[in-house]
Order: structure tokens, then C-alpha cells, then sequence
């Protein structure tokens, strides 16, 4: 779930054969269009990601099969503006040339930076980890193997404010991280690997300071979640997750800057979290929303800064809430089935 530049929002869930697309008639409203079908054939994995110009990019794993079998390739189209078409999507290739090898890379993860320049990471047959960069005019670079090993599949990028992209792995070996010195510039291997284990696909980044990220992940023994920002230890968070990603976004509450946690929870409804930024030490207060949720939860501000939250049922439909007046967090009771 995306906020547009004019202030609405978009939600977007995978399908058969492509992604359905609800968008909202006004800022803040509570009725929505849609759904809008997108039609992409063979794709096996979807990742979107959106820049400071609001650009919505999609970065999809396709798996096509030809006479000579099945052939692994990477996609990438573009919305430019909230309730407009897609753009055609077109090929990024593969960096693996013999096609059976080409079938082991995992799914594409994304970010844009400061400049607009879309990354696509992906985990190569090797387990490490390959990049593309777009450069200037949309061309596209070739693709870079920048290392790493026994990663999992489920890579986290981030840019922060200062326009510096990042990427959190989680490994066999530990969490292993890149990121850039300087905008624009070449993503580097931090050498020593993070003896943290997270459980794969769970990971999620903040920028919760300047140029600060923090990490959040469901810890791979069944401890609870967990935050973690460079040149600190984890700090233990509670919860009760289930095995999909932590969402999160900062908001003010009650005057206080908070970080608000979305997930599913190991009893298969929406756990919803709140603490006061950079504050986990002090406790995270986690209540269940009782709303079923199957699959990750979207979560997001809209255009009057409230939190808006949205799952999937088990029947596929998606429903939609969002803050009410009240004390801290308050969501509001009444989910809308879009």
C-alpha cells in the first residue's frame, strides 16, 4: 500500500496471471476504486518499491516455459502517477547464462534512490548477491555480483534520507549487509557478518533517525521480534508472530514520535505494535486486532497522516481500516471489504 504525490493511496495484491489494483477517489477517503486487474503471465514472485517522485515500480520474477524447458527471467514496469496505467514490462534478463542454473535465482528485491535510479537485487544460484542498477535516460547497467554467501533468498534494501542504499540479508553465517558511502556511489560488503539470525522473510528496515535505519525481524529460535540498529544489540520486542514480514511506519501519537508494527500473528490475525521510536528498551505494546490475516499486512499513512492497515482473508478478499481519534493508536473497528 503506496501514497500517491496527489495524497491517495494505492493497494496492490498479487493474483492469477498478473495483480489487482484498488485505488482511493480522495485523500483520506473511505471509498475505493477497483479493483483494476494488471496482467503479467508466468510471474512467480512480485516486489514494488516507489521513489521520492512517487513513481511506483514493479519488479517481478518471471518463469516462462519453452520448448527446451522452463527459462527464469527478471521484469521491471512503472505507474507513474496514482490511478494511471502501467507501463509495458520489460526484460532485465538474467545474470545466470545456462538456463538451468538460471532457474536457482531467487526473487527480486528493490529500491530507487535520492536520484530516481531504480536497484534490483537478487540472490544468485551461488546464494550471493547480484545487482542491476538503472542509470541515466532509463539504460540500464549490466549485472554486478557483489558477493556475500549462504544468503536467503528474502533480501531487504533501504535508502535513508541522505539518498544511501542499503541491503540487509539475512545468511546461514549470520546477517551480512551492503550499503553505499556516498549517493550514487558503489554498494559495499560489510565484512564482518552480524551473528543475528532472522527468520528469512520476516525482515523489516525504518529510517528512524537521519541517515539511521532500524531492523526489525521475527527471531529464527521463536524468540519474538527483534530491533536492531548499528552499534547496538538487539533489543527483544515480544510479540507472538506468525512466519511472514513485519511492516512498519513512524507516526506522531498523543505528540510522541512512534513506530507502529504490522503483522501476522502465529494465531493467524493482524498483531498490531506500538513504541515510541528508537524507544524499544522501553517496551513495544502489542494487541490483536482479533481481523484475520493471511499472507503479510500492508501498512502506510494516508494523505491526512493517519495509519491505514489492510489485510487478505482467507476467502481472498481484502479489507481496509484506519486511526480513529482516541488515545495512542486507535484503530478503528469497522474493516471495509473493498
Amino acid at each position: 500500500m503506496l501514497l500517491g504525490k496527489d495524497g491517495r493511496l494505492t493497494l496492490y495484491a498479487r493474483t492469477d496471471g498478473g495483480l489487482l489494483r484498488w485505488t482511493q477517489r480522495s485523500p483520506g477517503g473511505d471509498r475505493w476504486d477497483g479493483p483494476d486487474f494488471v496482467p503479467i503471465a508466468d510471474l512467480t514472485d512480485l516486489t514494488i518499491v516507489q521513489g521520492t517522485d512517487s513513481y511506483v515500480h514493479f519488479l517481478g520474477r518471471r518463469e516462462r516455459h519453452g520448448s527446451d524447458g522452463p527459462g527464469v527471467d527478471f521484469v521491471h514496469a512503472v505507474q507513474y502517477q496514482t490511478g494511471r496505467p502501467v507501463t509495458e514490462w520489460r526484460s532485465l534478463g538474467n545474470f545466470h547464462r545456462d538456463q538451468e542454473t538460471g532457474r536457482k535465482a531467487g526473487p527480486p528485491a528493490g529500491a530507487v534512490d535520492a536520484q530516481g535510479a531504480v536497484f534490483v537485487f537478487v540472490r544468485n544460484a551461488g546464494r550471493g548477491l547480484q545487482m542491476r542498477r538503472e542509470g541515466e535516460g532509463g539504460k540500464w547497467g549490466a549485472w554486478q555480483d557483489l558477493k556475500g554467501s549462504g544468503l536467503a533468498a528474502e533480501l531487504v534494501p533501504s535508502v535513508t534520507s541522505s539518498g544511501l542504499v542499503e541491503v540487509f540479508a539475512p545468511s546461514d553465517g549470520g546477517a551480512q549487509q551492503w550499503r553505499q558511502d556516498d549517493p550514487g556511489g558503489p554498494l559495499r560488503i560489510i565484512r564482518t557478518p552480524l551473528h543475528f539470525y532472522a527468520l528469512p522473510g520476516s525482515t523489516t528496515a525504518l529510517e528512524t533517525a537521519p541517515g539511521r535505519l532500524t531492523y526489525y525481524w521475527t527471531d529464527a529460535n521463536a524468540t519474538g521480534v527483534v530491533s536492531f540498529r548499528a552499534g547496538a544489540w538487539p533489543v527483544p520486542v515480544g510479540g507472538y508472530p506468525g512466519d511472514g514480514a513485519l511492516v512498519a511506519v513512524r507516526t506522531p501519537l498523543d505528540g510522541y514520535d512512534c513506530t507502529v508494527l504490522a503483522q501476522r500473528g502465529a494465531g493467524g490475525t493482524l498483531l498490531i505494535g506500538v513504541c515510541g521510536t528508537e524507544g524499544e528498551q522501553n517496551g513495544v505494546w502489542w494487541s490483536d486486532t482479533t481481523e484475520e490475516c493471511v499472507g503479510d499486512p500492508a501498512l502506510a499513512l494516508d494523505g491526512h497522516g493517519r495509519v491505514v492497515v489492510a489485510v487478505r482473508g482467507r476467502d481472498g478478499g481484502v479489507a481496509v481500516t484506519r486511526q480513529e481519534s482516541g488515545p495512542g493508536l486507535t484503530l478503528s473497528p469497522h474493516w471495509h471489504r473493498l
